[in-house]
């Protein structure tokens, strides 16, 4: 898939930060084309319900990153390829990253066999820069309990254990694509956290469109 715009993912474990950053930075750079995975479009947004479910306790791991592929695809094809032909900037709330750390590493499938699920649901397109927010999960954890009006889903219910397996995966996702995932320290403050996503962000915006 060709694009002629800008695509740029937010990833990081449970509670690290990642959506209330990007709807800030968003609101800041304006002209930008804000979405989120599972979901985005109503096809997407139909799984993301299935797959986070509370009730859904017997989901095979198999099922639940067949099920993730085949709404990033549909999003994909929906709403991210065209903005990106359009030459927008797209803004994106996880990606293919988080299959390859939840379903592949933390679940234990494998990083290799989900990333050829996923490369079949989104051929050749990959973002531009994914901006990784890394905290600990025991941090991370503790914000998702504070924080009362968030929604708590079937991922967040898993074990400590899990969600350190899910950190370690985004560490590996960081040795395998060191010149597309940039990794942002998410344990500071959220305005820290936030300069340094914005900074980020303006500085390879700049680069890439120098002209505006």
């Amino acid at each position: 898939m060709k694009k002629s715009g800008i695509f740029i993912t937010f990833e990081g474990p449970d509670g690290a930060g990642k959506t209330t950053i990007i709807n800030m930075v968003a609101k800041q750079l304006g002209n930008v084309l804000l979405t989120r995975e599972p979901g985005g479009i109503d096809i997407a947004e139909q799984i993301r319900r299935v797959i986070l479910d509370k009730e859904n306790t017997a989901m095979d791991p198999r099922t639940e990153a067949l099920l993730y592929a085949a709404a990033r695809r549909q999003h994909l094809i929906e709403k991210v390829k065209p903005a990106l032909d359009a030459g927008k900037v797209v803004l994106c709330d996880r990606f293919v990253d988080s299959s390859l750390a939840y379903q592949g590493y933390a679940r234990g499938l494998g990083i290799d066999e989900v990333w050829t699920i996923n490369q079949f649901a989104i051929e050749d397109l990959m973002p531009e820069l994914t901006i990784y927010f890394d905290i600990e999960p025991e941090i991370g954890l503790k914000r998702i309990n504070k924080n009362k009006g968030r929604e708590i889903n079937r991922l967040d219910l898993e074990n400590l254990e899990f969600h350190q397996q899910v950190r370690e995966g985004y560490h590996q996702l960081l040795e395998r694509f060191p010149n597309r995932i940039v990794k942002i320290d998410a344990s500071g403050t959220m305005d820290v956290v936030y300069n340094k996503t914005l900074q980020l962000l303006e500085a390879r915006l700049m680069e890439k469109r120098p002209s505006q």
